[in-house]
């Protein structure tokens, strides 16, 4: 039983259904309950730094179960679009109703969409990546499966990230630098992993042609099916979608910085470049994507058997709490930035 615990993911878009279904105030349900309820729940609720023994981690790793309760994201996030759609189309609603609309299927999309389509992406059967790009594309955000896999995890806490926020960085400036650099970044790598394959820019495997085109065709199936009203929403909540992920980014490797050797190499990422949250709601809602320290450490390894490191630097709240915190940066600073390790900032500076 205590494996069902992931069903607790599902609350999210089950909270957006009852939302969007009801409109009105309610279409604001969403965002109440992921950045108020939640909250609330992970102060009151003690952390949990236990890590499987051997026996338990091994059935964990084989069970498929557990791949099982991320697959069922797909039917679930693309009913949810058009159940929105045709709330949207079939109801006179008031602009802050579409407004709540709006943002309560984009957190489905960020986090029962890209959350579930990076743990996918990590995954090495092409049906389980397909289904991460999949998950990927109302948010606008296909790159991510290849600046993600073969630059963040090679880059993580270094100048070079796009993905990694520099000590003192406001939120809001991380937007704008993450979004641009992670998309050229996307282009950047995808042009080497051609070169270094001796295929052209206009190869049937240029990955990234194919992103742009499903994603366009997607808009373009939204535009015809529900008209521009349709397009508009859908394309907003896919900017709320991926703003989550880069809030999400933004603080799992806040100010934190791996050193050069001699050599101008990088030493390799540890646990102690990433911050951990062991806050319980936070972890099974996002699939123990806050236990990123050990996802960075071995990033093979599956959700349901990731580790707690004593030596990872601990978030004082859970990724939830800390993503309504980073919205507001001289708090942010104020609670972080004492929190970052003195060597860091000296390698930041």
């Amino acid at each position: 039983m205590k494996d069902l615990k992931y069903l607790a993911a599902f609350s999210i878009p089950l909270v957006a259904f009852v939302g969007i279904s009801q409109q009105g105030i309610w279409s604001f349900l969403t965002p109440v309950y992921v950045f108020g309820m939640i909250p609330i729940m992970e102060t009151l609720l003690p952390v949990d730094t236990d890590n499987l023994d051997d026996e338990e981690r091994e059935n964990k790793k084989k069970s498929k179960l557990f791949d099982w309760l991320l697959y069922l994201n797909v039917p679930i996030v693309f009913g949810l679009i058009v159940f929105t759609l045709i709330q949207l189309i079939t109801n006179q609603l008031q602009l802050w109703e579409i407004a709540g609309l709006v943002f309560s299927l984009g957190i489905v999309l960020g986090s029962n969409g890209i959350n579930v389509a990076h743990e996918l992406g990590h995954r090495t059967l092409k049906h389980q990546q397909f289904l991460g790009k999949l998950l990927l594309m109302p948010s606008h955000y296909m790159h991510f499966y290849i600046e993600h896999n073969f630059g963040h995890h090679l880059l993580a806490a270094t100048e070079e990230d796009p993905a990694t926020a520099r000590y003192n960085q406001s939120l809001y400036s991380f937007w704008v630098t993450s979004v641009f650099r992670q998309y050229f970044s996307a282009w950047s790598i995808q042009r080497k992993l051609l070169k270094n394959n001796n295929l052209s820019f206009f190869s049937i495997k240029n990955d990234m042609a194919w992103y742009v085109l499903f994603q366009l065709t997607y808009l373009t199936v939204i535009f015809f099916a529900f008209g521009l009203p349709g397009l508009i929403l859908a394309i907003a909540a896919g900017i709320v979608g991926l703003l989550l992920l880069e809030t999400i980014n933004y603080i799992e490797h806040y100010g934190l910085r791996r050193a050069k050797k001699e050599s101008g190499r990088y030493e390799r990422v540890r646990e102690i470049h990433s911050w951990n949250s062991n806050h319980v709601v936070g972890r099974v809602v996002l699939y123990e994507l806050t236990r990123h320290s050990d996802h960075h450490y071995k990033s093979s390894k599956k959700y349901q058997i990731l580790d707690h490191h004593d030596q990872s630097p601990q978030m004082p709240f859970g990724y939830p709490t800390s993503m309504v915190l980073s919205t507001i940066p001289p708090l942010w600073f104020y609670i972080m930035n004492k929190r970052v390790p003195e060597e860091m900032k000296v390698l930041a500076a």
